[in-house]
Order: C-alpha cells, then structure tokens, then sequence
C-alpha cells in the first residue's frame, strides 16, 4: 500500500520496515526441530507452563484457537474439551534460541535486523527492495522462506518500526494507504499496561484514530506521557531508532549461488576468497582485523553463524582460515550444508591500525609476540572466549581488589606491574592468594597482637616466626571498600606473615580494629608463600 506515514531521516531519505511475526513460534519450532511432534501437525496443541500452581495454556495454536481453548486456560479445563489435545512444555530458552536463528537467516535481505519481542522480527529494508523487484517482493519472499520452513508468519510493511509492529499484530481490513491502516488499529497496539488500555476505552478512545484527534496534553495528562509517545511513534511523530542484532560491520563480502552448494569444503574453499577479498580492503585502509563472522545461508531459510576473534589485529587469509577450520572442528553438531547453501557473507565486525613492522635480525620480539597472539587465539577459540585469561594490574590496595582476570584475547596496552619487595628480600605478597579470604580461628596472647597459633581446615598450626603486622585501611572514598564474606562496612586489615613448626608460610589478616571497628575482629586466611 502506499505509504502515507513516513520516517525520513536528515538526508531526506525514506525508510521502510518489514516486521515478521511468529504467532505460534514455540510449536512451530518444535514440529521443525523435534521429529516426534509431527504427529501433532493436524490436530490441536497447545504449549503450557506452570502458573499459580497450575499448568496452563500459553500458546495454542491455530486448531486449539478454533475449538475456543484461549491462553491462561488450565491444562485439565483444556483436556476436557479435547482430550486428543497435543501438550508441550514450555522452552522460553529453545525459543528464544530459534528466533535469533531465524534472524540470522532474515540477514539475507538486508543487514539491519533486529529481534521484535514477542517472537518477532524486524527488518530495515530502506534501499534493500531493489534488489528483489520491490518492498512487497523482498517480503513475498521472506514469507515463503519462512513457510517452507513450518513457520506461520504474519507481515506488515510500515515507514516506522513500530507501524510495522502493529500492522502484523492487529491486522485489519484494506485501507486506502498506511495513514489510514495506522489510524484504525486499536488501543492495544500501543502496547500499554492492560489496566491503561481497558481505562482508554471505558472513555470512549478504541482507536489510534480516537486518540489521534485529542490534544496530546490532555491525554497525557489522563493516562501519562508513556501513551502520547507510544502513539506519537505509531504515527510517524516520533523516532525510535532499530538496534539491529548484529551492528553494521567495518568490511563485508557477500558471494551469492546461483545454485545451492551442498559441499561444505568447497563452501570453505569459497570462504578463503573471501578472506582474502576482505583481507586486500583491509590492506587500503592501513587496518587489520580483530573479530571475523562468516554466515552461511542455507537454501531452506536458516542461517549458521561462525565467529572467529584475534588478540591482534590480523589480515592474512591463511591465518583466518586456520582459526575457523578450528572453529569448525569444535563444533558439537557439524557444518550441516541441507540442501545447500545459497549465499555466504563475511564480515569483519571490529578492526584495528595495522602498519607493517621491521623485523630485527633473527626474528625479534615483533615474531614472538606474533606468535604468543596466534597461540591464545587458538587456545581461546578451543576453551571459550572466557577459558583463556591475563591478569592486569587494577589501581586498588585491597589486595584482592588489585588485578583483574580478563580474557587474553582482548587487547590492551601493556600493563605496568609494581613491585613491592626490595631485590633479594623476601616476598612481601604471597604467591597463591584466596578470593574471598577464609576464616581461620587464631589464638593470640594479646586483643590487638599477634597470632600464637591459628586452625585452618580442622589442622591447628604453630606460630613459630611472625612479621608485622602491615596495616591496609578500606577505600573509604568507594561505598564498599574491604568488604569480607558480606560485611555492609569496609574494615581495616592489619596483615601478617606467618611461619609454623614446619616451615610453611602464609599470609593472615585480623579484620579490623578492636574496640574501634568490631568487638571481636575475625581472622583470615588470604594467601600462601611458596
């Protein structure tokens, strides 16, 4: 239809919206991925969750709708409508992992995609329609992917976001264009609070119409600011911009088939064309990239993402290659072609300055470090982005407080590690250190003195040498500072470095002042020495 509410931006150009809705995304998710709810497809099912102490209906699909079974309706009134009713447990996890599936395969008609709760999508098509022969073809064509999969989908296409929302949501009879489409949708589409809703029609408004034609002031201050904004987005008044799912990379390649390609070497083969590709547009720019997502677009809808992240920056094709052919090998479930994969896109989501470097004689410190980064790339694409980590210095006194454990693969300018013994004295910092500190129980002859024995771990030790103790106040600038084991109030710690009978060393600490800070400080354990 055309369009009589538009969102133009500075430039003057006009966008367009595709919102894709999926209202019966959890059954339809399990009939394409479970194999034993294809025999469900014919009759009624509904899915259910545990509510009040009761199991009831949270998604029926369209043959339960039919028979009158409605949402909120216990699973025991249901059955006994229809007692060949087909019954699934609710996954909000599984279908939240489908959608974003099916976002990523909705990334084929345009890289601005978002996810559009509930179970929904939203597509920016601004620019992208030319390449299908229009909006309504780029959407035609979207629909049917999607229903060849198993997904029923409603569409609507809007010049905002949120027009789009509710176009797919409360569809209606034509209407002589979008304005009018807009306009007639009900007082729900706002998607206010139920309580606002039911009080705007008890005075009469049913309509964005009704609404639309009273003065905003009045309305907000009837039913509050939240409900003239809402209908001012839905109009065309107001801008909210779409964060897409993945943001709009440095660099992308795409390579599209003319027939799908069920070989997954070759669709790798394919993939090192385009690192290089990719690789020779970073070389323009003097840059090297740091994180790499290959897409792998299968003819039947659905899209396998493989993300690759480098701890420097890099543009060397067989050196990206090697990080997703270890991705590859990783994955618990293999590369599944289906029936083939009609289209690929490289992107690289984050780049770096990367200028070349003069090797000194013998290889230098530049090859090493080269080789450090390659070697964390690999252990951190095995292990997790999380699995390989650096410790950095933190500026904290609090002894815990003063590194951070970060993942390695992040890069960061080189940290400055101070030191606090002398060359040739003993450490004044153990080697090991708890986080948290573990309570021990210390028997000292004096209050505020030294300990003379402690247990730990039900063995008791005997203080042979001490030294200290050295006094380390809270943060008293931060709210929290030297907290242990849930304390509301930092205290002070007076540490001390401890030998018993047989020669182990350990780092102790009484937890503030007595008679000042506590009645009775506690004692503990917070490091070990070598």
């Amino acid at each position: 239809m055309n369009a009589m509410v538009m969102d133009e931006r500075p430039e003057g150009r006009i966008r367009r919206y595709l919102a894709l809705w999926f209202p019966f995304l959890p059954i339809d998710r399990l009939r394409a991925t479970r194999p034993d709810t294809q025999a469900a497809d014919t009759g009624p099912a509904v899915v259910v969750e545990t509510e009040r102490g009761a199991m009831r209906l949270a998604t029926l699909d369209a043959a339960a709708l039919a028979i009158g079974l409605t949402p909120g309706m216990t699973l025991a009134d249901a059955r006994a409508r229809e007692p060949g009713l087909a019954v699934f447990e609710a996954d909000p996890h599984a279908d939240q992992d489908w959608l974003e599936r099916l976002c990523d395969g909705c990334a084929r008609y345009s890289p601005g995609v978002a996810i559009d709760p509930p179970h929904g999508l939203m597509l920016d098509i601004s620019g992208c329609g030319h390449l299908w022969g229009g909006d309504e073809a780029l959407a035609v064509a979207a629909v049917d992917r999607l229903e060849r999969h198993g997904m029923r989908v409603r569409h609507a296409i809007a010049g905002t976001p949120e027009a789009a929302h509710a176009l797919a949501r409360f569809p209606s009879g034509p209407a002589p264009d979008e304005d009018a489409a807009v306009r007639r949708l009900p007082v729900e589409a706002l998607r206010l609070e139920p309580e606002s809703a039911q009080a705007l029609r008890r005075a009469g408004l049913r309509t964005l119409g009704d609404l639309a034609a009273r003065p905003a002031s009045a309305l907000a201050a009837r039913f509050g600011e939240e409900a003239v904004d809402a209908l001012h987005a839905l109009l065309g008044l107001g801008h909210r911009p779409l964060s897409p799912r993945r943001p709009r990379p440095a660099i992308r390649v795409e390579r599209r088939f003319a027939e799908p390609m069920g070989s997954t070497a070759h669709a790798l083969k394919i993939l090192e064309e385009m690192a290089a590709q990719a690789g020779e547009r970073l070389a323009e720019r003097a840059q090297g990239g740091r994180r790499f997502e290959a897409l792998f677009f299968r003819s039947d809808g659905l899209a396998f993402p493989l993300r690759v992240e480098t701890s420097l920056p890099v543009r060397d094709a067989p050196a990206i290659m090697r990080l997703f052919r270890e991705k590859i090998d990783g994955l618990s479930d293999p590369l599944d072609p289906g029936f083939g994969f009609d289209m690929m896109r490289l992107t690289v989501a984050a780049a770096d300055p990367l200028v070349p470097t003069q090797l000194a004689l013998e290889g230098g410190e530049a090859r090493k470090q080269e080789s450090v980064a390659a070697l964390v790339d690999r252990l951190s694409i095995r292990a997790g982005r999380a699995g390989v980590q650096r410790l950095v210095p933190r500026d904290s006194h609090i002894p815990e407080q003063a590194q951070l454990a970060l993942p390695a693969i992040e890069s960061r300018a080189p940290a400055i590690w101070t030191s606090r013994s002398e060359p040739g004295n003993p450490p004044l910092r153990p080697l090991h250190l708890f986080d948290p500190p573990q309570p021990i129980e210390v028997v000292a002859l004096a209050p505020d003195g030294p300990p003379h024995r402690f247990r730990w771990r039900r063995t008791l030790h005997e203080v042979s040498r001490y030294e200290g103790p050295e006094r380390i106040a809270p943060e008293w600038w931060l709210a929290k500072g030297g907290e242990i084991a849930g304390d509301s109030v930092g205290r002070t710690r007076d540490y001390y470095r401890v030998e018993d009978a047989r020669g182990r060393r350990y780092w102790i600490f009484r937890h503030g002042i007595q008679g000042m800070e506590a009645a009775h400080p506690g004692w503990y354990m917070h490091g070990l020495f070598a």
